[in-house]
């Protein structure tokens, strides 16, 4: 049993292998391996420690049964470096017990030797206990087999204790021990403890139960003698847990069960996993009670096992003894299930893999008991089994979204077959909305129906039904209890609404009906009806209560998936009423946008385009951290906040120093129950004069540049931290744009995969983005469609692709270096006017001269020179100033008495807008006016 260092020097570079990501070719057991991918699949880390859940109930049965073995446990480890844990079924630390002093120190200070420490597998990792609790039988974990750091220098050997009548796990033996002094002793000593405990929880039981045990000792002495099969001899006492998987075995107690409950002398194959098939034999049982023992066959040989998981050869060795009581017998439906150990046996049968091998060559079979019990009892057990079974199934299945309707169909999926033929799930309309019915009227909207029956005679789903007052369905709602009617053909009321389509349902033979409402929290929901067909037996009154239970189960989902309805309705809808409405008409770039809500809630994604002076656009993009309604109102802040300093004509890296303090200052304004943690930006300024973008970004991606001939490149934005951080400045770079380029901004939806390095996926974006000829619209369809169909999953995906329109040189108009002359007014008056009358813009001439000769004048008097004049027709004729002063122009009142004063202030009674913005080398007065004619 013990290992040598190479082969857990093996291990260990193969769980290296797997923690970084790597494949792991060889060396490590499969289940050892699907218990580090379980843990590994939700989240657990080399790193971690057990988990403290509380003081467990030590005043058991199982702790008391167990405290003598546990004490000859703990003499026998006496100076050795050894533990003794016993946990109970769900892997919490009962007791634990040291050979060393030492040892308790070592626990400690790895967290795991105290009471109420857990080491089931979903907190712990994988070890000896938290494996066998997951594989149901003894499980060894070795060195670096266990999946946390901690255990690493240990071997242990865990065995599971069944309670002896229901046949659950109620606790585990473990014993652990260094590696170099790990042996088969320690297995063995844990199997006996196990066995003892069982036998001592056993001798807490009823006189019944103990009558019942008899008989199942009685009739393992009478399948004793050896038995041939085909001509090959049948080999008893074969340990159920070495040729046998959890769900194997869970298969053959339910068919067990079955063969009990009949009453009969049976036998049935029963397909395994692997390839296998089983035996099951009924035989009555009548010395000391009625009843019946069922035997399973096994073909015996190591081939027999899934690939890639043979068991650790144990001793199968069988007791020559026949004690009162077996060493863990288990029950399944009320029915006993034999020992996973030795039943008696005339001669012993070698234990070694090598015997094995030899036994399947020579073709044998393994024979034990497996369960024994009364056929009445075994008929009600079997039925409460399925009850339950069903029931836990549904606990399962039903309410794994939060998505109504789907709700609504995994309720009727889970139902047809294990309880009805047909099942039809109707809710109101207004349940689909995610509101509350404010009557419960009668009309419903079908919106799940499954079944197996042929022709399916029931209305569409999606169909608005009404129910007459007098049908069953109407005053099942009206009253809100079940109703049945076990016989449809004798009583029709349940088919007042629809007689034709009632007597096509009878036509297919289905002759029994169940109706339940669906409530919850007294919210009234819809219904949900089983039918049953003539293959199956008509409903009785337990079903009912059944039915009315997994109803029950699936109302409370269907509720919870409602009000998620209503609450991710009521946050997008105000975080589309935050996001732009509507493009700005503007002709400086053709534009595209897409925007998808993520499906796990709202977040903060947001975009703009924003007019500026000059016919500039601001482009901008950013992403706040977060989901849910408060991330949702914290973009509209934001979007607010930079649509004002847009308005100041800011550069982008000066844009975004102001949202920074902004952002700080909102964060220290949050409580601390709901923190804000800070957001992401790209802002950018388009000039169609100069076809130029200046960019900046704090914590965002870098937009992409597509190019006439479909290159896709990332341009070189300087990076910066998120917004919130403060202290970080802010790199403000500018690229060009040729009119045959398009410019794709966009968040990180878009590129979000957990699985892939974020240059991985960015080169995929490449791809999908570089063809040519393509329009914005096409490029924002092609980069959607590349999705996966599970994005955008928990982040919102925003898209913004821009194709630049240059003003072309014919529309603008520029009168530079001028003197700080006032004769030089009278001359640009002129020449604006012979501009305008080349643009056939006569009907402006007036006012724009008037204008530019107020600003220009004002510009002289009060400014710096050298002075510049620029015109540009675009969707508004706009008419610049410029001079190299960094005095701001007031408007102001002008008293009676003033000279002077009035200059602006008839400015802006002649322009639409105006405004000043500010350059490196001075300022810009600017002027809007609209074109004549519209």
């Amino acid at each position: 049993m013990a290992r040598d260092g190479r082969s857990d020097d093996l291990t260990a570079r193969s769980r290296e292998r797997f923690l970084a990501g790597g494949p792991v070719v060889a060396g490590v057991r499969s289940e050892i391996l699907s218990s580090w991918s379980r843990c590994q699949s939700i989240g657990l880390r080399p790193s971690l420690g057990t988990t403290y859940l509380g003081e467990p109930d030590l005043d058991t049965e199982l702790v008391h049964a167990a405290e003598p073995v546990l004490d000859e446990l703990a003499a026998a480890i006496a100076g050795t470096w050894s533990t003794v844990i016993l946990t109970d079924g769900e892997g919490v630390v009962l007791r634990c017990l040291t050979g060393e002093p030492q040892m308790t120190r070592y626990l400690d200070t790895a967290g795991g030797g105290a009471p109420g420490f857990s080491f089931h597998e979903s907190v712990g990792g994988t070890t000896s206990i938290g494996l066998a609790l997951a594989e149901r039988r003894a499980s060894r974990v070795y060195g670096h087999e266990h999946f946390a750091d901690a255990w690493t220098v240990q071997g242990c050997v865990a065995v599971p204790v069944h309670e002896p009548l229901s046949g659950r796990i109620v606790g585990v033996v473990d014993l652990a021990t260094e590696m170099s002094e790990f042996t088969s002793m320690l297995e063995t000593m844990a199997r006996k403890a196990a066995q003892a405990i069982e036998r001592r929880l056993l001798g807490q039981k009823t006189d019944r139960e103990r009558t019942l045990l008899r008989a199942y000792l009685q009739t393992a002495r009478q399948v004793q003698a050896p038995e041939f099969r085909d001509g090959r001899q049948i080999v008893l006492g074969a340990p159920a847990e070495e040729l046998l998987t959890g769900s194997d075995r869970l298969i053959l107690e339910e068919k067990a069960a079955g063969l009990i409950a009949s009453g009969r002398r049976a036998a049935i194959e029963v397909p395994m996993s692997g390839g296998r098939v089983a035996t099951l034999l009924a035989r009555p049982v009548a010395d000391v009670c009625e009843g019946v023992a069922v035997e399973v066959i096994v073909p015996a040989g190591r081939e027999l096992f899934p690939a890639g998981g043979t068991p650790a050869p144990t001793s199968c060795v069988p007791r020559t003894d026949t004690p009162d009581t077996p060493d863990t017998p288990e029950t399944a439906c009320g029915a006993w299930r034999g020992p996973p150990t030795a039943v008696p046996a005339p001669t012993a049968v070698p234990a070694p893999a090598a015997a094995s091998s030899a036994r399947a060559s020579e073709g044998q079979y393994h024979r034990w008991l497996l369960a024994v019990g009364e056929p009445g009892i075994g008929r009600l057990a079997l039925a409460a089994r399925r009850r339950l079974e069903l029931l836990r199934e549904s606990s399962r299945r039903i309410g794994t979204t939060l998505d109504v309707v789907r709700t609504a169909e995994e309720l009727a999926e889970v139902v047809v077959e294990n309880f009805a033929d047909v099942v039809t799930v109707d809710l109101y309309p207004a349940v689909l909305r995610g509101d509350e019915p404010a009557v419960a009227g009668v009309l419903l909207m079908q919106r799940a129906a499954v079944g197996g029956v042929e022709g399916f005679p029931f209305r569409g789903v999606g169909e608005q039904i009404g129910f007459a007052p007098t049908s069953l369905q109407a005053q099942c709602l009206a009253s809100g209890s079940p109703a049945m009617e076990a016989d449809l053909q004798a009583s029709r009321c349940w088919a007042a609404e629809d007689p034709v389509g009632a007597s096509k349902i009878l036509d297919r033979g289905i002759h029994s009906l169940i109706t339940v409402p669906l409530s919850a929290r007294g919210v009234p929901l819809g219904m949900a009806s089983f039918y049953r067909s003539r293959r199956s037996a008509p409903f009785e009154d337990d079903d009912v209560s059944l039915a009315a239970e997994l109803v029950a189960c699936a109302s409370l989902c269907i509720d919870n998936a409602r009000r998620y309805t209503r609450e991710h309705a009521t946050a997008l809808a105000l975080q589309r009423s935050l996001l732009p409405q509507g493009l700005p008409e503007q002709n400086a770039l053709e534009v595209a946008y897409r925007y998808l809500p993520a499906h796990t809630g709202v977040s903060g994604d947001w975009f703009d385009l924003i007019p500026l002076s000059g016919a500039r656009i601001a482009l901008v993009v950013g992403d706040v951290v977060g989901h849910g309604v408060h991330a949702a109102a914290t973009m509209g802040r934001l979007r607010t906040a930079v649509d004002n300093f847009a308005s100041f004509e800011l550069t982008p890296d000066e844009l975004l120093t102001h949202l920074d303090d902004l952002v700080a200052r909102m964060a220290r304004e949050e409580s601390s129950t709901d923190p804000f943690i800070g957001a992401t930006c790209l802002y950018g300024v388009y000039d169609p004069t100069t076809r130029r973008c200046s960019l900046a970004r704090a914590g965002h991606l870098p937009p992409a540049l597509i190019s006439g001939d479909g290159t896709v490149t990332f341009p070189e934005v300087p990076a910066a931290p998120p917004l919130g951080l403060g202290g970080f400045p802010f790199e403000t770079v500018e690229i060009e744009l040729p009119d045959d380029s398009q410019l794709v901004l966009y968040t990180d939806g878009l590129v979000e995969d957990r699985e892939r390095c974020i240059e991985t996926v960015l080169e995929e974006l490449r791809q999908t983005l570089g063809h040519p000829g393509r329009s914005p619209e096409e490029t924002c369809q092609a980069a959607i469609a590349a999705l996966p169909p599970s994005q955008p999953a928990e982040d919102d995906v925003t898209l913004l692709v821009v194709r630049p329109r240059g003003l072309d040189a014919s529309d603008m108009a520029c009168w530079g270096d001028l003197p700080p002359d006032p004769a030089v007014v009278s001359e640009i008056r002129a020449a604006v006017g012979r501009q305008l009358a080349d643009w056939e813009l006569e009907e402006a001439a007036f006012t724009t001269e008037l204008i530019l000769s107020e600003l220009l004048t004002n510009a002289i008097r009060h400014a710096t020179g050298p002075f510049r004049v620029r015109l540009l027709r675009d969707r508004m004729l706009i008419c610049e100033v410029a001079d190299t002063s960094s005095t701001s122009p007031h408007l102001r009142q002008a008293d009676m008495t003033d000279e002077g004063g009035r200059g602006l202030f008839l400015v802006a009674q002649l322009a639409q807008r105006w405004g000043t913005r500010y350059t490196p080398r001075g300022k810009v007065i600017w002027t809007e006016q609209p074109m004549p004619g519209g």
